[in-house]
């Protein structure tokens, strides 16, 4: 069996591929950290990082054990904190994250909520840009974001969780004030092949940038790609400019209302659905509190 203090040094020095910094993290002395993956692997039987003067590296079967330990350690300290937080009632800091207004303001309103249910929880709220939702989750620099994710999308590529779909709204195409499209009463999707769209930065997955910007009409004929933005100012600026085209959440027409863009609704688009995501282990207390909050909130508004 494996000690916790083995298991430690050997999933933060796979992550930090430094036997300094490892140290640091875990507030002991590099020798220590040494010493300890040594025996690891004399247990083992096989080197699990290949050490030279410049780097550290996992090796083949280094990368394997990290791989399969990581989610149940992981998993062992969300069961732990609950069971912690179950004792104690729900408290700390809950952190939170949204992109855009219409977002914003429904986390605003669950945050009131959750707060009057769990009075010793400060919930710390956080505007995130596109390309930053995944990162941020993914780092642990927030426990949840609200967001329009395709479906299967959390579950499938990333190791996310989500909660039930708080808001679904129609998609329409943010085109520029003086485009032909703008004079329309809708568009379809097909229409898209006509135009240039605005591509999401590639930092985000691939699921989710062939949901919102796919490379092709469901009848297959080619969409242009046009130029990326950070931002979803950004995004509307380069709309505004004639740079191209993007999908939108009819919020966008109430949110974001500028002279040089209109917004057009799709005829034949699904619509996107606005949801909690956290990651998949990480559904403390306080998370799962927070979501049944998001959850009762516009359930009282329907």
């Amino acid at each position: 069996m494996l000690e916790r203090h083995e298991v430690e040094a050997f999933l933060t020095l796979a992550e930090e591929l430094h036997f300094g910094r490892t140290a640091e993290r875990l507030h002991v002395s590099t020798a220590r950290v040494s010493q300890t993956i040594k025996k690891l692997e004399r247990r083992v039987g096989v080197p699990l990082f290949d050490r030279t003067s410049r780097r550290v590296q996992l090796s083949p079967l280094g990368r394997q054990l990290f791989e399969e330990i990581r989610p149940a350690w992981t998993q062992i300290g969300t069961a732990l904190e609950r069971a912690i937080e179950s004792g104690k009632g729900i408290a700390g800091t809950l952190r939170v994250a949204f992109t855009g207004a219409a977002a914003g303001q429904l986390l605003v309103g669950a945050s009131e909520l959750f707060r009057k249910r769990q009075p010793d929880c400060e919930v710390r709220i956080r505007e995130a840009q596109i390309g930053e939702i995944v990162t941020w989750l993914r780092d642990d620099e927030v426990e949840i974001v609200l967001a329009n994710p395709p479906p299967g999308f959390p579950e499938r590529e990333l190791g996310f969780a989500a909660g039930p779909v708080l808001v679904s709204e129609a998609r329409m195409l943010a085109v520029p004030a003086g485009h032909p499209f703008a004079r329309r009463t809708s568009v379809s999707v097909e229409d898209l092949a006509r135009v240039p769209m605005l591509q999401l930065p590639d930092t985000l997955p691939v699921s989710l940038r062939e949901d919102h910007t796919p490379a092709r009409t469901p009848s297959g004929l080619p969409i242009a790609p046009g130029p990326s933005a950070a931002t979803f100012q950004e995004m509307l600026t380069l709309v505004g400019a004639g740079l191209g085209v993007f999908p939108v959440g009819a919020q966008a027409r109430r949110y974001y209302a500028r002279p040089d863009v209109a917004y057009v609704p799709f005829s034949d688009a699904p619509p996107l659905e606005w949801r909690l995501l956290w990651r998949a282990g990480g559904a403390t207390a306080r998370v799962l509190a927070f979501s049944h909050a998001a959850y009762d909130m516009v359930t009282d508004y329907r």
